[in-house]
């Protein structure tokens, strides 16, 4: 039985630093970056989906795609749990972006175990800040989702500030390493490289 019940990979972003699309760029010796996180991700959760515009993926997963025009990971929340069947959201819902690789089942299971009962969002916190996208959110945050979304307010720090937000703190900042331009992915894919290859 896995640990865990629902993960979602936000990978609906425009990826305008990076010039092309990240979510389809190749990792490790997965064929897309999305296709790497989806499948570690299968073997810690029992539901697994990628929230994302449209589907753009040529391998067997599970798609929520957003229920509005706008592009923003608020968005993507807002319709991943107007989306998700009941059986999936009676427990929290584990997010990730997409360009996070090095978010590791420790940084997961730590998140999980030191989740208090009464937050909404229960959130990594690294030496450079929030981690919204590196979070466990609850179906209980959907009526402030609605109510940030009518605003006109995306931003994910508003939200988590007028939330019941949990910050659980990790001195680390390497785990949590985003790649938004193509320095950073190259440089990624060396340190992938270097994981594969240690004995």
């Amino acid at each position: 039985m896995k640990p865990y019940t629902t993960a979602v990979i936000f990978a609906g972003g425009k990826s305008s630093r990076m010039g092309q699309d990240k979510a389809l760029l190749p990792f490790g010796a997965s064929p897309t970056l999305t296709q790497y996180q989806y499948q570690r991700l299968q073997r810690l959760f029992t539901n697994v989906y990628i929230s994302t515009k449209k589907d753009k993926f040529d391998f067997d997963c599970h798609i929520i795609e957003d229920n509005y025009p706008q592009s923003s990971p608020l968005v993507g929340l807002l319709s991943l749990f107007e989306s998700l069947p009941k059986e999936a959201v009676e427990e929290a819902v584990f997010v990730l972006s997409v360009d996070s690789p090095f978010v590791d089942e420790h940084i997961i299971h730590t998140l999980f175990s030191a989740q208090d009962k009464t937050s909404d969002i229960t959130l990594a916190q690294s030496p450079q800040g929030t981690q919204p996208l590196c979070a466990i959110y609850k179906k209980s945050i959907l009526p402030l989702l609605k109510t940030q979304y009518q605003n006109n307010n995306h931003k994910l720090k508003d939200l988590c500030q007028k939330a019941n937000t949990q910050s659980i703190y990790f001195e680390d900042q390497k785990p949590f390493m985003n790649l938004n331009y193509k320095e950073e992915y190259e440089k990624a894919l060396l340190r992938m490289e270097w994981c594969m290859t240690k004995p």
